[in-house]
């Protein structure tokens, strides 16, 4: 009796799909990327580009707030100033690229800059009295980055 053995591209496509739900399980692009990038390449996904954008925006408005308040020199106000412009520091140097790059084009030139421009806004506004003027342009970094990249 002879038994039958199914098409070889049947089971050309059988291994195929197995190999592809088992790639598909793992985090192959991870694993890649850490024999494919330099050690200072700053890779950041979507995600993590998208989350730590938000928290960005969040701590613009709260800068927003603590700047539209009344009183100029309130020591509370500008607690609040130096607190979300150090946030919004830390969070933009995280983004900023490495010496090899980083995976998101818009980071290229423009975090290093905004950085910058927030460390010198946190600079201004720790001093006595506090000059806000910096704080208040900081904003300007964001939109003017967001309208060239639309």
């Amino acid at each position: 009796m002879k038994i039958q053995r199914p098409p070889s591209g049947l089971r050309m496509i059988l291994l195929l799909s197995t190999v592809l739900a088992i790639a598909g399980c793992n985090d192959i692009a991870a694993t890649a990327r850490k024999f494919t990038y330099p050690p200072d390449f700053n890779y950041v996904s979507d995600q993590e580009f998208r989350s730590q954008m938000e928290q960005l925006a969040f701590q613009l408005q709260v800068l927003d707030k603590a700047l539209v308040k009344g009183n100029t020199e309130q020591p509370s106000q500008q607690q609040h100033v130096l607190d979300a412009l150090r946030k919004m520091e830390r969070i933009g140097s995280s983004l900023k690229a490495g010496d090899a790059g980083s995976s998101h084009p818009f980071l290229q030139g423009f975090m290093e800059d905004f950085v910058a421009d927030v460390g010198k806004a946190r600079t201004a506004a720790s001093s006595d009295p506090a000059d806000y003027y910096r704080a208040g342009r900081v904003a300007g970094g964001c939109i003017n980055c967001h309208e060239i990249h639309r």
